[in-house]
């Protein structure tokens, strides 16, 4: 397994990348090479310091001088800065050097030269970031969390697909649930654009789809998909995180006003690991960008070394269940069934 890091993509690189290498190196023996893509000299500094041996032959740096800042426009800054960490990762990707890119930096970059560079599957007419949310039965994906912000009905029914054999593939799930966000159950709920999603939904083979889901759905509900466009996707997502954040911060303050209260919290240490572990996206560490010729995974901007470790692991598991080749094989499908019925 050969991985390409986008070691200078993040708000903490290069700090954060080179000690998820360490850590992903350490704890994944299947890792055959690791690629530290970006400036030569900042990455053998960063390396020294946090003690990362660049003789170990599972480990080299590949040298990009240019990076692409978080707050650049993705796609013009793609085409703009052709030897930037994003586009020397993926042109790995695309030359079969590396099997999964993996980056926490800027996002429309990494979709932007994935798209151009990678194309999209057959049969897939915008990619999709498939992002990890934990509820009451396991794990759901929003699809799409913010790749395709103005989605057309028939690119929610290849996000359906896709997160189908994602779920199928890399989480074991044998009927993936499927689920259309909207602001009511009922059929007849939601804007024109999910109106006519559900009905396309409806008519698709393949696919567990079980209609319209709210948004308390997401935490309460048995689901393993939720569709919607990048727009709503990326604002449910970033909401969520931001109220996770204050909860937290309630009961810190809450906590800390009382002796008693103290006491407790300290008895209670282990559930509020447990309970961090399972909410925090550093557990997940990256999303899938699905619907493109190669293994994309796009972790947090804020990402920390463990995040990077574990978008690295995310990386590998989707390479080695062969999600993209099951995603081709059921566009195929879809493809044959929809020619039989005209």
């Amino acid at each position: 397994m050969k991985v390409a890091l986008d070691a200078m993509g993040g708000d903490h690189a290069p700090a954060v990348n080179i000690g998820g290498a360490i850590d992903a190196l350490r704890y994944y023996p299947k890792i055959q090479h690791l690629y530290l893509v970006g400036v030569r000299e900042i990455l053998e500094e960063e390396c020294r310091k946090q003690g990362l041996d660049l003789n170990d032959p599972r480990v080299s740096i590949v040298h990009a001088s240019e990076v692409i800042g978080m707050a650049e426009p993705g796609a013009k800054t793609v085409r703009k800065k052709k030897d930037s960490s994003i586009n020397i990762a993926m042109d790995m990707v695309k030359d079969s050097r590396a099997d999964a890119f993996v980056s926490a930096g800027n996002t429309g970059g990494a979709v932007a030269a994935a798209t151009l560079k990678l194309r999209t599957l057959p049969g897939v007419d915008r990619a999709g970031i498939a992002s990890a949310l934990p509820n009451e039965y396991g794990i759901c994906h929003i699809l799409d969390a913010g790749a395709n912000p103005e989605a057309k009905p028939e690119h929610l029914v290849a996000y359906a697909v896709m997160g189908t054999a994602f779920s199928r593939g890399v989480l074991g799930v044998k009927n993936p649930k499927v689920g259309l966000m909207s602001n009511g159950e009922e059929d007849e709920k939601g804007t024109t654009f999910t109106k006519e999603t559900f009905k396309l939904l409806k008519q698709t083979p393949g696919i567990n789809f079980i209609g319209n889901v709210e948004g308390r759905d997401l935490f309460e509900t048995e689901l393993d998909v939720v569709l919607c466009d990048g727009f709503v996707g990326n604002i449910m997502l970033k909401t969520i995180e931001a109220t996770a954040k204050a909860v937290s911060k309630w009961l810190k303050t809450e906590i800390k006003g009382n002796p008693l209260r103290i006491a407790g919290a300290v008895l209670a240490q282990g559930a509020f690991k447990a309970l961090k572990e399972k909410s925090s996206y550093e557990t997940y560490g990256g999303s899938p960008l699905l619907g493109v010729n190669g293994v994309v995974i796009i972790a947090h901007g804020s990402s920390t070394a463990l995040a990077v470790r574990n978008a690295i692991r995310v990386g590998m598991e989707t390479v080695e269940n062969r999600v993209n080749p099951q995603i081709q094989e059921a566009l195929a499908t879809l493809s044959l069934t929809a020619q039989a019925d005209v």
